[in-house]
């Protein structure tokens, strides 16, 4: 509703550009806090946030940019217009790319690995549920025609302008459903965190609700990119589903019991 926070002259500050911000220093805030909770580097773990951060930043663009392939090659000078620089890009590509970073990052600095992730996820869910509301604001991700009394309509020129937002036809706020599951699933992930768990349980299940979620809301959201694999599922979708597979295994994988100590028999 509001793209641009505050504006003199030709500069403005986007609202998009101030929550991300915040939802970034949130996500961290929240994994340092947590990896102290569980002994591990605190700092290594800071490191590794800005790391996956920059990952994501250039996973969600290039993903954007594979989804879009037939526009950016008729249109090359677009891939570094302002546009494309201010548009957030596809979440999971920044996910997929992070994940791959972040399990580099943690080889060679001898982290573990999958309490490392649990200590993420939290943090993850929260920084999204924040970054979906700069969504909001700036009127990207929009959703499809609707006539619900909870429609949303943009009227807002720099919207259009901008992220090609339609203006005055109600949508559904697919942003706002987004951002309202990413905070129940932060509450989840929280509260789960602090009870007893395999080490990897709490990044599985994250994966799982987050991809169920996105699964449900791609069904409301207009597709202002391109479906490369066709059928009545998108690209988004698929991509969920491979996912959601990933968080069942990391659920439901079997631990390694480790050996105990057998105690020597005290003679009488």
């Amino acid at each position: 509703m509001y793209p641009q926070l505050v504006r003199i002259g030709d500069f403005f500050l986007p609202t998009y550009g101030l929550l991300v911000a915040l939802a970034f220093l949130t996500a961290l805030w929240l994994a340092a806090r947590l990896a102290r909770h569980a002994g591990v580097d605190a700092e290594r773990v800071v490191n590794l946030g800005v790391y996956c951060a920059l990952a994501g930043i250039v996973g969600a663009k290039l993903l954007m940019f594979v989804f879009d392939f037939d526009y950016y090659v008729r249109n090359p000078g677009e891939i570094f217009s302002l546009s494309t620089l201010q548009s957030g890009g596809v979440f999971q590509g920044g996910l997929i790319l992070a994940l791959v970073t972040a399990v580099v990052y943690m080889r060679r600095n001898k982290l573990p690995g999958f309490a490392t992730a649990d200590a993420f996820a939290p943090g993850i869910a929260a920084g999204h549920a924040i970054g979906r509301i700069g969504c909001f604001s700036a009127g990207c991700c929009w959703g499809t025609e609707c006539h619900r009394p909870w429609a949303v309509t943009f009227t807002n020129p720099a919207a259009n302008e901008m992220f090609g937002t339609p203006l005055r036809v109600p949508l559904h706020p697919t942003q706002l459903y987004e951002a309202a599951g990413e905070a129940v699933i932060f509450g989840v992930l929280y509260r789960y965190y602090f009870r007893q768990h395999r080490p990897g349980a709490v990044i599985g299940l994250y994966l799982i609700l987050y991809s169920a979620l996105r699964f449900v809301v791609e069904f409301y959201r207009a597709h202002d990119q391109s479906n490369p694999l066709e059928g009545p599922l998108s690209a988004t979708q698929w991509i969920a589903l491979g996912l959601f597979a990933a968080g069942v295994w990391l659920l439901r994988r079997r631990v390694p019991a480790v050996a105990q100590p057998q105690k020597e028999k005290v003679r009488a």
